[in-house]
């Protein structure tokens, strides 16, 4: 179906007739040559059958374009199908650590070790692909939270923003707070009962203006379900001068509070010692059970303008010829 978005601008088509009849034309006071003949030339001009005919094409031709041009300034469109969007689905806030502790290399895949960042990247890439009727949002949090990526069902955007995410441009502390209540802000315009958050981090909260539990309450009070989950190796093997020694690379990760936050939400707190674990958290999140909310359609909208604008080109060049022609 072809729906006109500014049918008003066909009053315009009058315009020309308009200016033609309303505005006389400029004559001429200049002293002119005297020519005897003239007449006779001119009536020789007139009675031609050729000149007629081409100045009744070009007017034809003129006419055209300035229609043309009319339907193009309409702003007309192809309005498709109607299309449903998914009726039955959730909405999944994913709030990703991105401070300098996930700079840790002390992860493994495939067999070689990368760091902690680049193994969320891999395993919630592959989460968010799988999420086809979900709408998904993402915040990346270090010294303060930011919304990445609102809710969308746009999964590739997500997942291209993800992977884009670079330590260091939101500092290199960990406001867990404020990621909280960043996604508090954001998932209270949707229906009670599909709002989920999935915040993954590796440190304590050590920065920004909002308590992790204080925000995990007023979570709780909106209806919100978080699921935390806390990434990092339980040892590695070090090695130096004097010899190997196993340390504990996440020594700086409050367990306590995750647990607590997931708790008072109703949610559940996991642990990813390595991508394995963490690849086995995403895919129980993944049989969360997805709840019916309002079914929703679009018609998708083609611009046709450019059809008459062409055409009008086409023809002001025929013109352009004629002219020459004659």
């Amino acid at each position: 179906m072809i729906e006109i978005e500014w049918p008003w601008v066909f009053l315009l088509l009058p315009l020309p007739l308009a200016v033609y009849f309303l505005m006389p034309a400029i004559q001429s006071q200049d002293s002119a040559l005297c020519v005897p003949f003239f007449q006779d030339v001119t009536q020789l001009h007139d009675d031609s059958v050729v000149a007629k005919s081409r100045s009744l094409l070009s007017l034809l031709l003129l006419s055209l374009v300035w229609l043309l041009l009319i339907i193009a300034s309409s702003r007309p469109n192809y309005v498709g199908q109607p299309l449903q969007l998914p009726s039955v689905a959730r909405d999944l806030m994913l709030a990703v650590d991105i401070s300098g502790s996930m700079d840790e290399t002390d992860m493994q895949i495939n067999g070689r070790s990368v760091r902690r960042v680049d193994a969320v990247k891999a395993v919630v890439g592959e989460f968010a692909e799988r999420r086809q009727s979900d709408r998904l949002g993402l915040i990346l949090f270090a010294d303060n939270a930011y919304l990445q990526v609102p809710l969308t069902f746009d999964l590739a955007t997500v997942k291209q923003l993800l992977d884009e995410a670079q330590l260091g441009f939101a500092g290199t502390k960990t406001a867990i707070g404020d990621a909280i209540g960043l996604a508090i802000k954001r998932m209270t315009e949707r229906p009670a009962e599909s709002r989920i958050v999935v915040l993954l981090t590796d440190g304590a909260n050590n920065a920004g203006k909002v308590e992790p539990l204080e925000a995990a309450r007023l979570a709780a009070e909106q209806g919100i379900t978080l699921y935390t989950i806390g990434i990092g190796a339980g040892e590695q093997v070090v090695r130096s001068f004097f010899g190997s020694s196993v340390v504990n690379p996440s020594r700086d990760l409050d367990e306590d509070t995750l647990q607590e936050i997931a708790s008072l939400t109703g949610g559940k707190y996991y642990r990813a010692k390595n991508v394995e674990e963490l690849e086995r958290i995403y895919a129980e999140l993944d049989k969360i059970e997805p709840v019916d909310q309002d079914a929703e359609t679009f018609r998708p909208r083609d611009p046709l303008f450019y059809w008459p604008m062409a055409l009008a080109l086409l023809l002001s060049v025929a013109l352009v010829i004629l002219g020459r022609a004659r």
